[in-house]
Protein backbone atom coordinates (compact mmCIF):
# COMPACT_ATOMS: atom_id res chain seq x y z
CA UNK A 1 0.00 0.00 0.00
CA UNK A 2 2.91 2.44 0.48
CA UNK A 3 3.96 1.98 -2.67
CA UNK A 4 1.18 2.99 -4.72
CA UNK A 5 0.56 5.96 -2.01
CA UNK A 6 4.04 6.88 -3.16
CA UNK A 7 3.66 6.63 -6.41
CA UNK A 8 0.40 8.66 -6.25
CA UNK A 9 2.43 11.30 -4.23
CA UNK A 10 4.88 11.18 -6.99
CA UNK A 11 2.40 11.44 -9.80
CA UNK A 12 1.01 15.01 -8.28
CA UNK A 13 4.26 16.42 -7.93
CA UNK A 14 5.29 15.32 -11.34
CA UNK A 15 2.39 17.87 -12.57
CA UNK A 16 2.85 20.29 -10.05
CA UNK A 17 6.45 20.59 -10.52
CA UNK A 18 6.07 20.77 -14.45
CA UNK A 19 3.26 23.27 -13.89
CA UNK A 20 5.72 26.14 -11.94
CA UNK A 21 9.13 25.57 -13.58
CA UNK A 22 10.14 26.58 -17.08
CA UNK A 23 11.65 24.26 -18.85
CA UNK A 24 9.87 21.21 -18.05
CA UNK A 25 6.03 20.07 -19.27
CA UNK A 26 4.02 17.27 -18.94
CA UNK A 27 0.83 16.47 -21.07
CA UNK A 28 -1.24 15.19 -19.00
CA UNK A 29 -1.92 13.15 -15.66
CA UNK A 30 -1.75 9.55 -17.24
CA UNK A 31 1.86 10.73 -18.62
CA UNK A 32 2.57 12.17 -15.04
CA UNK A 33 1.86 8.46 -13.80
CA UNK A 34 3.58 6.58 -16.58
CA UNK A 35 7.22 9.29 -15.90
CA UNK A 36 6.34 8.49 -12.12
CA UNK A 37 6.96 4.26 -12.74
CA UNK A 38 9.47 5.20 -15.41
CA UNK A 39 11.38 7.06 -12.93
CA UNK A 40 10.95 4.18 -10.22
CA UNK A 41 12.26 1.90 -12.64
CA UNK A 42 15.31 4.10 -13.45
CA UNK A 43 16.12 4.93 -9.88
CA UNK A 44 15.86 1.35 -9.11
CA UNK A 45 18.07 -0.83 -11.31
CA UNK A 46 20.24 1.92 -13.05
CA UNK A 47 21.27 4.68 -10.51
CA UNK A 48 23.16 1.76 -8.38
CA UNK A 49 25.07 1.09 -11.51
CA UNK A 50 25.75 4.86 -12.06
CA UNK A 51 26.36 5.97 -8.76
CA UNK A 52 29.12 2.89 -8.60
CA UNK A 53 30.71 3.87 -11.53
CA UNK A 54 31.08 7.31 -10.61
CA UNK A 55 32.42 6.65 -6.89
CA UNK A 56 35.60 8.72 -6.88
CA UNK A 57 34.06 11.74 -8.92
CA UNK A 58 31.15 11.65 -5.58
CA UNK A 59 33.89 11.32 -3.07
CA UNK A 60 36.01 14.25 -4.52
CA UNK A 61 33.35 16.26 -4.37
CA UNK A 62 31.59 15.20 -1.23
CA UNK A 63 28.39 13.83 -2.74
CA UNK A 64 27.10 16.67 -4.72
CA UNK A 65 27.82 14.61 -7.98
CA UNK A 66 24.69 12.85 -6.67
CA UNK A 67 22.94 15.55 -7.82
CA UNK A 68 24.15 15.14 -11.66
CA UNK A 69 23.45 11.79 -11.62
CA UNK A 70 19.45 12.37 -10.63
CA UNK A 71 19.49 14.98 -13.83
CA UNK A 72 20.75 12.46 -15.68
CA UNK A 73 17.94 9.80 -14.62
CA UNK A 74 15.37 12.72 -15.11
CA UNK A 75 16.62 13.09 -18.43
CA UNK A 76 16.62 9.00 -19.18
CA UNK A 77 13.05 9.71 -18.10
CA UNK A 78 12.53 12.18 -20.89
CA UNK A 79 13.80 10.01 -23.57
CA UNK A 80 11.65 7.22 -22.64
CA UNK A 81 8.41 9.08 -22.22
CA UNK A 82 6.43 10.66 -24.82
CA UNK A 83 4.70 13.79 -23.21
CA UNK A 84 6.97 14.53 -20.82
CA UNK A 85 9.74 17.20 -22.00
CA UNK A 86 13.11 18.55 -20.38
CA UNK A 87 15.00 21.20 -22.49
CA UNK A 88 18.02 20.90 -21.00
CA UNK A 89 20.46 19.45 -18.21
CA UNK A 90 19.92 22.63 -16.01
CA UNK A 91 16.26 22.03 -15.95
CA UNK A 92 16.42 18.56 -15.51
CA UNK A 93 18.97 19.62 -12.89
CA UNK A 94 16.23 21.56 -10.48
CA UNK A 95 13.37 19.49 -11.47
CA UNK A 96 15.24 16.61 -9.83
CA UNK A 97 15.69 18.78 -6.94
CA UNK A 98 12.63 20.24 -5.95
CA UNK A 99 11.12 16.46 -6.85
CA UNK A 100 13.30 15.12 -4.21
CA UNK A 101 12.50 17.67 -1.63
CA UNK A 102 8.88 17.93 -2.28
CA UNK A 103 8.95 13.69 -2.33
CA UNK A 104 10.24 13.79 1.01
CA UNK A 105 8.17 16.46 2.68
CA UNK A 106 5.35 14.63 1.22
CA UNK A 107 6.02 11.17 2.29
CA UNK A 108 6.53 12.08 5.54
CA UNK A 109 2.93 13.27 6.06
CA UNK A 110 1.46 10.80 4.21
CA UNK A 111 3.66 7.62 4.12
CA UNK A 112 2.94 4.96 7.42
CA UNK A 113 6.96 3.78 8.39
CA UNK A 114 6.18 0.76 9.82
Amino acid sequence: MNLLVRLLITTILIVVVANFLPGVSVDNFTTSLIVAVVLGLLNTFLKPFLVFLTIPVTLITLGLFLLVINAVIIMLGDYFVDGFHVSGFWSAFFFSIILTFSQTIMNNFFVDEK
